[in-house]
């Protein structure tokens, strides 16, 4: 049963991936999302179901690893002060500031405790641009915008999940936040997955220069993506940064001109049809397992905070740009710049994994979080996908 239900998802998403020929109006995954709620109806994908392990273990790896080591170095040489200055502080500005007003918004909606406000805003602070990157180039030319929102999307991941581990013990337990374990935590964690990820990259990029066969150069590589993430979590060290260090490390390999290499070739003919594949149910199942949560009374709870997610992260852009005269002076069209790169800020995998932990964390009585967690979610993924192509041609037609 299992084998024919991921056998007709696959089909499904052929289907729209072939329809989108263009790739230029809204990301697929907005499509898949729905289709999945439309799914959910259907008792014949009721036993079909998605976890956290799932999509830690299987999806994140090969989507992170396939992002990083396609990620232009140019580019991420270019934009890295931004990139991580948006992913670091730009994150923890974006939890405390959202956690906050989310906090203050529960007081006319449903009364959220602090802790229980800050978990909310840990899910819904890191970013998935999905193929939002694409719409950006060809509908505006934002071409900066969009390797900024990609590059920072790949670090934030690993970032986002330190907060919400913290935020998790403490709304379980009850306990107080310590800003020296939080640092120190941040630090350990975060610096430990990149280093590793470099260790891992420079092995990985040595030993593939000895394999000349394609296809063990691309069995390596898969090894190396999981493995990275694998022993990232064994040892206490962020498995996402891990994963995308070595990426990076691995593209920076490839960017060495060798006489009939054909690395690059390789790696792609492999993860270009991967990716879309794990996306293609990866986003199916995000709509049939968000059905069930969907039906509450809080809607308009869940509007207020998908529209302060928006809000905040307008906000913390503005502050950094305007802030470094660097930056400033950088980008032509401040106020476009700072529209787009916060509309861009979609929630995606990441958001889902970290909600369907909190979901086996949770107790009955926290289902209120989940269901406003996974509509936020939606709302961020239909109506901010569906949103940029117009964005764009507006934004440019006012510069």
């Amino acid at each position: 049963m299992f084998t024919h239900q991921l056998l007709i998802l696959l089909f499904i998403g052929y289907i729209v991936y072939t329809i989108d020929i263009q790739k230029k109006f809204f990301p697929v995954p907005v499509v898949l999302v729905v289709i999945g709620l439309g799914l959910s109806f259907i008792p014949y994908f009721d036993s079909f179901n998605i976890s956290k392990e799932i999509i830690f273990n299987v999806f994140l790896p090969a989507i992170l690893f396939t992002s990083a080591y396609q990620f232009p170095l140019k580019q991420l040489r270019e934009n890295k002060g931004i990139i991580l200055t948006l992913s670091t502080v730009g994150m923890i500005a974006t939890v405390f500031l959202l956690g906050l007003s989310i906090f203050l918004a529960g007081t006319v909606f449903t009364a959220l405790s602090f802790t229980a406000s800050f978990l909310l805003a840990s899910i819904l602070a890191p970013t998935d641009p999905v193929s939002v990157t694409t719409i950006l180039k060809e509908s505006s030319g934002a071409e900066q915008i969009a390797d900024v929102v990609e590059g920072e999307s790949m670090i934030n991941d690993g970032t986002s999940i330190v907060f919400f581990t913290i935020f998790l013990t403490m709304f379980q337990t009850g306990g107080g936040f310590s800003v020296g374990k939080f640092v120190s935590e941040l630090l350990l964690v975060s610096i430990g997955g990149v280093l590793l990820g470099v260790l891992v990259g420079w092995l990985m990029s040595k030993t593939i220069r000895f394999t000349k066969d394609k296809k063990y150069q691309v069995i390596l590589s898969v090894v190396g993506a999981y493995g990275a993430f694998y022993l990232g979590e064994a040892i206490g060290v962020s498995g996402v940064l891990a994963t995308v260090a070595a990426g990076i490390f691995v593209s920076f390999e490839m960017s060495k001109e060798i006489e009939e290499d054909n690395l690059q070739e390789s790696l792609d003919g492999f993860w270009d049809i991967t990716t879309p594949v794990l996306l293609a149910v990866l986003f199916l199942l995000i709509g049939i397992r968000g059905a069930e949560y969907l039906a509450f009374p809080g809607w308009w709870f869940a509007i207020a905070i998908f529209l302060l997610a928006i809000i905040v992260r307008f906000m913390v852009i503005g502050l950094l740009i305007y802030g470094v005269p660097q930056w400033r002076h950088e980008f032509k069209n401040d106020f476009s710049t700072i529209s787009l790169t916060a509309w861009s800020g979609i929630k995606g995998a990441m958001s889902v994994a970290l909600l369907l932990w909190l979901e086996e964390a949770a107790s009955g009585k926290d289902q209120i979080l989940i269901s406003l967690a996974f509509a936020a979610i939606l709302l961020s993924l239909v109506i901010q996908s569906i949103g940029i192509y117009p964005l764009s041609k507006v934004l440019k037609n006012l510069q």
